[in-house]
């Protein structure tokens, strides 16, 4: 079993910056990826980013390639998601996974962070 963590979630002015951090624990896979997704109100909770933890490579959505940045600690095993520019339709509930490589779903949801972004 895997617990997630999240913090780093607020409300920030139409082109600042907010960062959030998830903190992993109980985990037993080496071969695993971790990142976000998000749902805003009314909407379906889709991808925004995600890193693999072996070699650290990445994968963005478009909607946010050039502004965001996930990044890892593996001594903390902690992701960040440095979020720059932000947009008023980047508000949504931010939620950080867990999933296996090799598996069809991410296994683990962190509780989920609110970041607001007003005009």
């Amino acid at each position: 079993q895997v617990q997630l963590v999240e913090s780093g979630g607020g409300l920030v002015q139409a082109g600042g910056s907010l960062r959030l951090s998830c903190a992993a624990s109980g985990r037993t896979f080496s071969n695993y990826v971790m990142g976000w997704f998000r749902q805003a109100p009314g909407k379906e909770r889709e991808f925004v980013i995600r890193i693999r933890w072996s070699d650290g490579s990445t994968d963005y959505a478009d909607s946010v390639k050039g502004r965001f940045t996930i990044s890892k600690d593996n001594a903390k095993n902690t992701v960040y998601l440095q979020m720059n520019s932000l947009k008023p339709e980047d508000t949504a509930v931010y939620y950080c996974v867990f999933g296996v490589v090799g598996r069809p779903d991410y296994d683990y949801w962190g509780q989920g962070t609110q970041v607001t972004v007003s005009s």
